[in-house]
């Protein structure tokens, strides 16, 4: 299969810049894979769509302002973008000409606050120490909201809210699981008087959300590590929706990534790099909330794989036609 076979024309205009307010007035397109049609509603109006007895799976993952902009003693500017700890105050970060500095050398970040590099690894990756009397404290001091590349704007104050879901609990991730910021507080309760359950896993979204893939065989890319975590009360309620014959609907790509890693492995918690691409067989997710995604990356594969190529082409056509908000901060699609 080809990684062409998935592009799609874009208009730089209809990338996101910011979200709509409320959260839940974007608007939502409506895919069922059935009778292959498509509907067009507001992203609230979800609960026309969802039955009593059907589980909301959604990411609690918090995302961290991994954006460290510091400067070398000579006063030249260098950013450290922390990935993952590693432990304590060491973290793997990744730093922009790497090769430049020297292990040791001392990037100075705020007052009171610095990262020491301790090892170059390979991409431009490094393991740095963080030095400070509270590093989590400055880390939210001196940190900026790590918005795509693709937002093409500074991150504000307003992101450190706006970039963050109303369900946000377990800080490690540095980009947003984007399909949970269309819920507020309001809709989730409506959605809970209405009989539907609500359940968590976590995974902490990576880097390597965004990293292109680089081969036109798609077969041959590999794909990013991203640790995830499935409690044991998520897994005996997706047991008993099952059993009952409801539906697990997943908030987003990276619970779909979270929970068929544990229908392929069994395994609750752990590093997932599971690579889903058409044709794939899904043993846990019914139904998806997702949002628009990058031509040609794993996003789009993902969902192809889930309501078919064509079909998804096709809405995807359709959205630009009909100037639909794409990316992380853009409009909704409810895949049934």
């Amino acid at each position: 299969m080809k990684l062409s076979d998935f592009d799609y024309y874009l208009p730089q205009e209809l990338i996101a810049k910011y979200p709509v307010q409320p959260r839940d007035s974007c608007r939502l397109m409506v895919l069922d894979r059935k009778n292959k049609t498509i509907s067009h509603r507001i992203f609230r109006e979800i609960t026309d769509y969802l039955r009593e007895g059907d589980i909301l799976v959604l990411n609690d993952t918090k995302v961290i302002p991994a954006r460290l902009l510091g400067r070398k003693k000579t006063g030249a500017k260098i950013e450290v973008f922390l990935l993952k700890q590693i432990k304590e105050n060491l973290w793997e970060a990744l730093i922009k000409n790497v090769k430049r500095l020297k292990e040791g050398q001392e990037i100075i970040i705020g007052e009171g606050f610095s990262a020491e590099l301790i090892e170059k690894k390979e991409d431009g990756k490094a393991v740095v120490k963080l030095l400070s009397d509270d590093v989590n404290r400055d880390i939210h001091r001196y940190g900026h909201i790590p918005l795509p590349p693709y937002i093409n704007r500074e991150d504000r104050d307003i992101d450190r809210e706006l970039y963050q879901t109303v369900f946000a609990k377990k800080e490690g991730a540095v980009a947003s699981p984007t399909a949970g910021l269309h819920f507020t507080e309001e809709l989730l309760k409506k959605l809970e008087k209405m009989g539907i359950k609500k359940a968590f896993v976590t995974l902490h979204v990576g880097l390597g959300t965004f990293q292109p893939i680089k081969v036109e065989d798609i077969t041959k890319h590999k794909m990013h590590e991203e640790f995830y975590q499935i409690p044991e009360e998520t897994v005996n309620l997706i047991k008993q929706t099952k059993k009952k014959g409801n539906r697990v609907i997943a908030v987003g790509t990276t619970v779909v990534r979270a929970l068929e890693t544990y229908g392929k492995t069994g395994k609750t918690e752990g590093m997932s790099n599971i690579f889903i691409y058409p044709p794939f067989d899904f043993k846990i997710v019914d139904t998806l909330i997702t949002n628009f995604h990058l031509p040609k990356s794993t996003l789009i594969l993902l969902v192809s794989a889930f309501a078919g190529k064509e079909f998804i082409l096709k809405a995807y056509n359709e959205a630009v036609k009909k100037r639909y908000r794409f990316f992380s901060y853009g409009d909704a699609m409810l895949i049934l």
